[in-house]
């Protein structure tokens, strides 16, 4: 059978989210990852999941999924991973003849993952950004120092990383001594490219995700983050759903358009200690903290198929807010973080880290993954994540021992 969607990087919450979204509106739905476990394809709504033993971001991913597009047909691919974005956009004048990308076109796309080139967007139109200084080379890290001061955050200049042959993704680094800056340099530039040195902002993260096409917003939403992991910045674990802000729904359409960014993006800012707006970055794909605006009444993975289609957008004009969500395993993990980093900033005092997590529980919200209505991935992440534990607790307990492993399918429950 021709399936109406390919929902790619299986092993991402957003992906489980895309495959619920659509296959509740009859479409006829699959899902590609590198594993056979992973909670997505166990959803009622994935009518076939693909296992591709291949790493992503390869090309030996890439003929996995045109060896799905061969053999059933299929209409849109939707990624989610920043290596599999990578990936189309290296191969879409081979791909596009054949199938719809769920994707932003190559103008658009090659700035938004630009950081730098995003942030200069952002100065031409008004926009406030950190204070950025661009170091490509360890030798450089002094005199960054020395113009930006400590603490500071180090971030790679794009988030996926990839020398030709082998790929990683990168996030930002929260350095308070120079020894941690030069390591954090020599790590992100290990592939190329450069990072961004910039002051850290304490305030409080908010990030607004549209739905832009032919020149017109077809959807709004906003949310803030109580807790990201790490502590600093970077995957919501914890999150509200909030009446959209005049400063920043007003910065994160201009930019959009100006742009000219189609489909869904989301744009994250963070306000400093005066409560003053910085743009962080324009993420160009679902993030995995769509689950919350869907259920608060903004079907963007819907929005999504119907645009690379061709179909009708929907207009959606309101949604609901002081929703609550949250990731549990990435909070867990958020406050066992937070344990270990104690006295650094932006890390809550062991006591507070420990009182928060265990008072959000009597707080009404939902969780990421957890549907009575497709239970099973749900069960299925919980089961995994409670094996993972195990293996960490058992490592721990030996002597000279890593108290760390990896897990497959680790952004689920």
């Amino acid at each position: 059978m021709a399936f109406d969607a390919l929902v790619l990087d299986a092993q991402l919450r957003q992906s489980l989210v895309t495959v619920r979204s659509l296959g509740r509106q009859g479409l006829s739905v699959a899902a590609l990852d590198t594993s056979g476990g992973t909670p997505t394809l166990s959803s009622r709504w994935c009518q076939q999941g693909f296992v591709c033993p291949a790493v992503e971001g390869t090309d030996a991913y890439l003929d996995c999924i045109e060896q799905v597009m061969h053999r059933p047909g299929v209409g849109v691919l939707i990624p989610s991973a920043d290596s599999t974005v990578a990936l189309l956009r290296r191969h879409r004048a081979r791909l596009e003849p054949r199938v719809s990308i769920a994707l932003a076109g190559e103008t658009p796309l090659s700035i938004v993952v630009d950081k730098q080139r995003t942030l200069a967007v952002a100065e031409r139109l008004g926009i406030r950004v950190p204070r950025s200084i661009s170091v490509g080379a360890v030798s450089e890290v002094p005199e960054a120092l020395k113009d930006l001061g400590l603490p500071a955050v180090v971030k790679p200049n794009e988030s996926w990383l990839w020398n030709g042959q082998e790929g990683v993704r990168a996030a930002c680094r929260l350095v308070t001594t120079a020894d941690e800056a030069r390591r954090a340099v020599a790590e992100l530039t290990r592939y190329g490219g450069v990072t961004l040195f910039q002051a850290l902002l304490t305030g409080r993260r908010e990030a607004v995700s549209l739905f832009y096409a032919n020149g017109q917003v077809y959807a709004r939403f906003a949310q803030w983050a109580q807790r990201t992991r790490p502590p600093l910045g970077g995957e919501s674990v914890l999150r509200q759903s909030i009446a959209m802000p005049a400063d920043v729904g007003d910065q994160a359409e201009r930019l959009v358009r100006d742009i000219d960014l189609q489909g869904y993006s989301e744009v994250e800012f963070r306000r400093d200690s005066a409560g003053v707006l910085h743009l962080m970055e324009i993420n160009p794909r679902l993030s995995a903290s769509v689950e919350i605006a869907v259920r608060s009444g903004v079907d963007f993975p819907r929005l999504l198929f119907q645009w690379a289609s061709g179909r009708p957008i929907e207009r959606i004009e309101r949604y609901r807010t002081g929703c609550w969500m949250r990731y549990l395993r990435g909070d867990l993990m958020t406050t066992i973080i937070m344990l270990r980093e104690r006295g650094r900033p932006g890390v809550a005092p062991p006591g507070r880290a420990i009182l928060d997590f265990g008072l959000s529980f009597f707080k009404p919200m939902g969780y990421d993954g957890m549907d009575w209505r497709d239970p099973v991935p749900a069960v299925k992440a919980a089961a995994d994540f409670t094996r993972y534990l195990g293996t960490v607790m058992t490592r721990s307990a030996r002597p000279g021992t890593a108290s760390t492993a990896p897990m497959k399918g680790k952004n689920f429950l």
